[in-house]
């Protein structure tokens, strides 16, 4: 009876008598004692376990880089080691391999025989002794074969992968974005209060003034007259003093003659002045000034107290941002183009709802929001909250923007360029390519046009521009952080032989 031998494939007949593997034997020994020694491999990695930072397992002293491994010794071999291996096991037939670290995961743990063939029943790799014993009827397949059938798979996975890693790098960018934009309208916050307080400070500066003025004012003039008053009696009592004092002086005159040439002028009664009749309360203040202020100091300190706890309150989140269609079009809002902005080459139809560059100039009439050198139009309503809109195009190339109003209308300067100035944004069409620019600073975007139709999603209080490809799902092509400081204005340039058509969805 034939037996064919399960390590060199051979047929013999009759069947010989069985003997121990030696050299099996020995390797399985040399592992054992390895393990035992906490040894990670007999082929130690330099950093690590890739296929380059392997060393010889056989080098003494300076070890070098191995080569090539061999999965019956269970080691690794520099160039001079593999040579000498080759010369000495060149009958025995061993199986080598391209270098690597993990040697051990490459034998059957069962069976301490290299893992050879694929059960395609038990999806896993197993040694010649498996195929006839534990995986005896199920189906086995070669290495080589099975990676073939895994290659497709192999693909889709490494293509999900990239995926993953577009779409979270992506949001590493936003939340940085988002960061960033969080730190500028902080600042900008700071800035505010900072020019508020400022302002709160000199009105509260010039009031002071203010009130010591009216007090000032008011003692003025109630002491003004009363002052005037003080100073004529004070005269007259200083008359009447002198008087008496000359009155006494003659009372004590000796000569006779003199005391009755003086006596008449002396004793005739002094004039008086008729004074106007003041009253000065002795409990005159202005207390009621103090209290006033004093009031008007609770009340700021209350106000003040009660407005900062209502601001600690507030929370800061992150604005939602939608992710499906639906959830877009739940924002979703209807412009119309405005016919007053629309460039003399652009031709507005269908309800100011689409846009096409003709060869022939529209006759409108001047006005001074009309672009006069670029063919580009605005619509006519603003935002200034959470809004979405989308726009198919057609033609060569497009542009589709927010604007603020401001942006110049005359000449071809960059002034008046969607995307040239930091008026507006501005996300650039073709059939190739899609771009983004703003203040003149251009991006090219990684994504191929597949769609022709681009969605926009505005928040105006977070400070959030989105531009999307929308087909059976909503690519994002774009995502711009930073602060809106006016209203925003959907608008389009259309470059030769375009159009542009506004989509309408009723909520």
């Amino acid at each position: 009876m034939a037996e064919a031998s399960i390590s060199c494939r051979q047929t013999f007949r009759p069947r010989p008598p069985l003997h121990k593997n030696t050299i099996l034997t020995e390797m399985v020994e040399k592992l054992k004692r390895r393990r035992l020694q906490n040894a990670p491999h007999p082929s130690r990695s330099y950093s690590g376990s890739g296929s380059g930072n392997v060393e010889c397992g056989v080098c003494t002293g300076k070890k070098l880089k191995a080569i090539k491994s061999c999965l019956v010794c269970l080691d690794s071999y520099c160039q001079t080691h593999f040579e000498q291996h080759d010369k000495l096991f060149k009958e025995k037939r061993h199986k080598m391999t391209d270098v690597t670290g993990q040697l051990e995961e490459r034998i059957c743990s069962l069976h301490e025989r290299p893992l050879e063939v694929f059960c395609r029943t038990d999806q896993q790799c197993v040694c010649v002794f498996c195929v006839v014993s534990n995986h005896r009827r199920h189906e086995i397949i070669s290495s080589a074969a099975a990676r073939a059938e895994k290659k497709n798979q192999f693909g889709m996975t490494k293509r999900k992968l990239q995926r993953r890693i577009q779409e979270r790098e992506k949001e590493v960018q936003e939340l940085r974005q988002a960061v960033e934009s969080l730190r500028r309208s902080a600042q900008a916050a700071v800035e505010d209060s900072e020019r508020i307080f400022t302002e709160m400070i000199r009105s509260i500066e010039r009031r002071r003034r203010e009130v010591t003025e009216l007090i000032r004012d008011q003692e003025k003039s109630e002491l003004n007259d009363t002052e005037g008053v003080l100073k004529r009696l004070e005269q007259e009592i200083a008359d009447l003093r002198r008087r008496d004092t000359e009155l006494e002086q003659l009372s004590q005159t000796e000569d006779h003659i003199h005391f009755l040439q003086s006596f008449p002028s002396l004793c005739a009664p002094p004039r008086s002045a008729n004074f106007p009749s003041i009253t000065v309360s002795p409990h005159f203040s202005f207390e009621d000034v103090g209290k006033s202020v004093s009031q008007l100091k609770e009340r700021l300190q209350n106000f003040c107290k009660e407005e900062l706890g209502r601001l600690s309150k507030i929370k800061i989140i992150l604005p939602h941002q939608p992710r499906s269609r639906e959830e877009f079009l739940q924002y979703s809002c209807q412009f119309k183009l405005d016919p007053n902005t629309a460039q003399g080459n652009l031709c507005l139809s269908e309800g100011n709802r689409v846009v096409t560059w003709s060869n022939t100039v529209q006759s409108y009439p001047d006005h001074p929001e009309r672009f006069g050198g670029w063919e580009q139009v605005l619509c006519g309503q603003s935002v200034t909250a959470r809004c979405y809109w989308e726009a198919e195009w057609e033609g060569k190339e497009v542009d589709v923007v927010v604007s603020y109003k401001g942006i110049g209308r005359t000449g071809r300067g960059v002034d008046c360029v969607f995307g040239r100035n930091d008026q507006s944004w501005s996300l650039t069409c073709s059939l190739s390519s899609y771009s983004f620019r703003h203040n003149n600073k251009i991006t090219d975007l990684p994504i191929v046009p597949s769609s022709s139709r681009v969605g926009v999603y505005v928040d105006h209080r977070a400070g959030t521009l989105s531009f999307y490809s929308v087909s059976d799902t909503m690519t994002l092509l774009h995502r711009v952080h930073t602060t809106f400081t006016q209203p925003l204005y959907p608008g389009f340039g259309v470059g030769w032989g375009s159009k542009v058509r506004l989509c309408h969805h009723p909520k």
